[in-house]
C-alpha cells in the first residue's frame, strides 16, 4: 500500500498522458534518458531521506516536517503557501486533464469532461471520503501491467533515429525540476504513511522500489513517443495518441485507468488542500464549490499549457525544499 500510494501520487494526468515525459525528457533526446536516470535516483534518495526524518522524529503532520527541516518561521510560512498553491494548481490540472482526454479521444469539447469531473469531485470532497485514496492500490498495479505489456509489444516499433544527442545541459535542470515539483506532492503523502513504517530496512526497500518503478514507467512512455509522427504541439496526450494509432486494442482499458488515476489524484490532492486551509468540515462545501468552479474556468487555458507553464514554476520553488532535505542531518 505504501509503494502504490507513492507511485499513485507521482502518476497523474501529466505522467500517464505522456505530456510530462515529453516536456521534461523526450524533447532532449538521449540526454533525456540520462535525465530520467538522474530524476529516478533523486526520487529514491529524497524518499529515503524524508522517510528517515519522519520515522526518526516521529513526525505526524506536514507542518511538523517543515519545522524540522526549516529553522526559520518565515520559510515555514512561505513553504506552506507554496504547497497549498501547488495542491490547488494540481487539482486544476487534473480537472483539465480529464477534459483533455475526452476531447482528444472522442472530439468532445474539453469543458464538458472537466465539468463532469468537477461535479463528481464536489460531491465526493464535501463528504471527505478518505477511502478514495485506496483506489491507487488497484489502479497503479493495473497501470504498471498495461504499460509492461504495451512496452513489450512496442519493442519492434521503437525508432532509435528519433532519439538524438543534444549539445546542451538543460536536461539536468529539467530532471531536477521534475523531481522537485513531484516531491512537493509526495512528501505530505509520506508523512501520512508514517504509521505503516516498521523499520529502516523497509524504508530503504520502498525508496529503491519507488525510484526503479518511476524509471521503468517513464522510460517505457519515453520509448512509446518515438511512434509520434505529428507535431507534439498538436497533442494534449501523446501517450494516448500512440496507443490509439499503434495499439488500439488497449485504448479503452488504458483510457479507463488514466481517468481513474486522474480522479484518484484529484480527490487525494483536494482532501489534502481542504485539510490544510479549512478550519472545520462545515466550511468544506463553500471551499469545494470555489475550487471546482474556478477549476472549470482555468481549464480553458488548456491541459498541456497548464503543465508547461505551472509545473516548472513550482519545480524551481521546490528545489529549496529538497536541498534542505538532502543536507539535513539525522
Amino acid at each position: 500500500m505504501i509503494l502504490f500510494s507513492i507511485i499513485g501520487t507521482l502518476i497523474g494526468a501529466g505522467f500517464a498522458s505522456g505530456q510530462e515525459i515529453y516536456l521534461f525528457f523526450y524533447r532532449y533526446g538521449l540526454n533525456g534518458i540520462m535525465g530520467l536516470v538522474l530524476c529516478s535516483v533523486l526520487i529514491g534518495i529524497i524518499t529515503y531521506k524524508t522517510f528517515l526524518i519522519i520515522y526518526k522524529n516521529k513526525i505526524t503532520t506536514y507542518e511538523e516536517f517543515l519545522s524540522k527541516i526549516f529553522k526559520s518561521k518565515i520559510i515555514i510560512k512561505i513553504s506552506n503557501i507554496v504547497i497549498n498553491a501547488f495542491l490547488l494548481i494540481t487539482f486544476y490540472i487534473m480537472l483539465s486533464g480529464f477534459g483533455a482526454y475526452f476531447e482528444q479521444r472522442f472530439q468532445i469539447n474539453s469543458i464538458i469532461g472537466t465539468f463532469i469531473l468537477a461535479i463528481i469531485c464536489f460531491f465526493v470532497l464535501i463528504k471527505d471520503i478518505e477511502g478514495v485514496k485506496k483506489v491507487n492500490s488497484i489502479v497503479v498495479p493495473i497501470l504498471i501491467c498495461i504499460i509492461l505489456i504495451i512496452s513489450f509489444m512496442n519493442i519492434k516499433n521503437i525508432d532509435i533515429n528519433k532519439i538524438s544527442l543534444k549539445n546542451n545541459y538543460s536536461w539536468i535542470i529539467q530532471a531536477i525540476v521534475y523531481c522537485s515539483y513531484n516531491m512537493i506532492l509526495v512528501i505530505p503523502v509520506l508523512v501520512g504513511l508514517k504509521k505503516y513504517i516498521k523499520n529502516k530496512k523497509q524504508i530503504k526497500l520502498i525508496a529503491i522500489a519507488s525510484g526503479f518503478i518511476v524509471f521503468f514507467l517513464a522510460i517505457s512512455i519515453f520509448l512509446w513517443l518515438t511512434n509520434v509522427n505529428i507535431s507534439f504541439d498538436n497533442l494534449e496526450m501523446p501517450a494516448v495518441y500512440v496507443i490509439d494509432t499503434k495499439f488500439p486494442n488497449f485504448l479503452w482499458i488504458y483510457g479507463i485507468v488514466i481517468l481513474l488515476s486522474i480522479f484518484s489524484t484529484a480527490i487525494s490532492i483536494g482532501i489534502s488542500f481542504l485539510k490544510n486551509i479549512a478550519k472545520n468540515k462545515n466550511n468544506y462545501p463553500q471551499i469545494v464549490a470555489i475550487m471546482c468552479i474556478s477549476g472549470v474556468l482555468i481549464s480553458n487555458f488548456g491541459f498541456s499549457n497548464l503543465v508547461k507553464l505551472l509545473f516548472p514554476v513550482f519545480g524551481y520553488l521546490g528545489i529549496i525544499q529538497i536541498g534542505y532535505i538532502l543536507k539535513h542531518k539525522i
